[in-house]
């Protein structure tokens, strides 16, 4: 199972809005658009996965809100100090949202990522 929570992301939105005007003008079927956002959400995954070395800190004294439901864990923290370690930014900000999904640990050699469709 991937998760589709990446679809709320800006290029998560273009990609739908771009199958369903597709979609609309009848270039490709509605079960192409939903095979082809579920071979964004699992390969959006393993990218983030295994291509991004990025670390960030963040610290607040503030914690308005947490859930833990169905393996995912959400956090809402209020005035928080991100830190990031690579490229020695930092940052004051007001209200974050952390949003954090159980992940599957797998060796560290990256899998290829799925670029092309097979009826």
């Amino acid at each position: 199972m991937s998760y589709m929570m990446y679809r709320e992301t800006t290029l998560g939105k273009a990609l739908i809005e771009t199958l369903n005007e597709f979609v609309d003008e009848n270039l490709i079927s509605r079960t192409l658009a939903a095979k082809t956002l579920a071979i964004f959400d699992k390969n959006i995954n393993k990218a983030l996965a295994y291509k991004v070395k990025n670390k960030m800190q963040f610290k607040s004294d503030r914690l308005s809100a947490y859930r833990y439901c169905d393996n995912v864990w959400t956090f809402i923290m209020k005035d928080v100090e991100v830190h990031d370690i690579i490229w020695q930014f930092e940052c004051q900000i007001a209200k974050m949202k952390i949003v954090a999904c159980e992940a599957v640990v797998r060796p560290s050699a990256a899998l290829p990522i799925q670029t092309e469709y097979h009826q």
